[in-house]
């Protein structure tokens, strides 16, 4: 049933501009799947969904795959308009996004692997990324900096 249920959420995203997850749970239900929210964030994790921003302007969810050629530039492009400032607390990273954006930027970082992260935990515009060393902090902040191009506010 999983696997079938991340299937239709993949055919979902690319038929329609999906900005919600209660969007997507309405879709699923409309072709017979009952799932609950907690489901559905699991499957968006899982399936590393992202949100990009579409051809009308609103953002909306979208599969970036690890062998798309694409993948570095649209990474580049949710954390370099998604980003507003980061903050060392120890081996934390408290990263500030615009609001709405900490989740995409969260999945970017975690899917380019930046050397260091451990993961990330994201809020609305707030995300606290785990370091695996204090010392780190400073070189993943470096690394996120040139991957932004410096486009911190």
């Amino acid at each position: 049933m999983k696997s079938k249920r991340q299937e239709k959420i993949l055919e979902l995203i690319r038929k329609h501009d999906i900005e919600t997850q209660e969007d997507l749970m309405r879709y699923l239900s409309e072709d017979g799947y009952t799932t609950t929210q907690g489901t559905i964030s699991r499957d968006i994790r899982e399936l590393k969904l992202t949100k990009v921003t579409g051809s009308n302007g609103k953002q909306k969810y979208a599969s970036i795959r690890n062998e798309d050629v694409q993948v570095s530039s649209k990474y580049r492009r949710v954390l370099s308009e998604g980003i507003l400032s980061m903050e060392s607390a120890e081996n934390l990273l408290v990263i500030k996004t615009v609001p709405g954006m900490a989740m995409a930027c969260g999945a970017a970082i975690d899917s380019i692997d930046v050397t260091g992260v451990v993961g990330c935990i994201a809020g609305d515009d707030t995300i606290m990324c785990a370091v695996k060393t204090k010392e780190m902090v400073g070189k993943v902040i470096d690394e996120l900096e040139v991957i932004t191009k410096d486009h911190l506010i």
